[in-house]
């Protein structure tokens, strides 16, 4: 498994010494399977990856493409996808797919800590990425 890439962001005097606030993962994934694409998928990811990292889920919000006639659907590469918000007792959760470039974006912000090595392969594994690029960056 490759190395996630950690950030430090340099703490602000008033902040020195002090626990991060937040923690957050960034996750490029391309080569995917864009049969998880879909709103019944995603959910199901959020299922899984919150109850892996232990996390409490709250609201779920799509925004998609789900009932507009193909005729109708955007080509533009950056429109066309499926974008979701799993919000979190500590946070969010945040999913955009590309459907044209079978990659997925994302983001997980927490200010309660979790596996960062866990919530990496579940992630790549439930989009079925080739390619995987990860960023941590302790919120300070």
């Amino acid at each position: 498994m490759k190395k996630i890439k950690r950030i430090s962001l340099k703490k602000s005097h008033t902040r020195l010494n002090m626990e991060p606030f937040g923690f957050e993962l960034l996750m490029d994934l391309h080569n995917c399977d864009e049969s998880t694409f879909n709103r019944k998928s995603i959910t199901g990811y959020f299922e899984k990856i919150c109850d892996a990292i232990g996390m409490v889920r709250e609201d779920l919000h799509f925004w998609d493409y789900d009932g507009v006639p193909k005729e109708e659907l955007p080509t533009d590469v950056h429109l066309l996808g499926t974008s979701a918000i799993q919000f979190i007792t500590t946070s969010n959760i945040v999913v955009h797919t590309l459907d044209l470039t079978g990659s997925v974006y994302v983001n997980i912000f927490s200010c309660k800590k979790y596996s960062i090595e866990v919530a990496r392969k579940i992630t790549c594994e439930w989009f079925k990425a080739k390619e995987c690029k990860t960023n941590f960056i302790e919120r300070v």
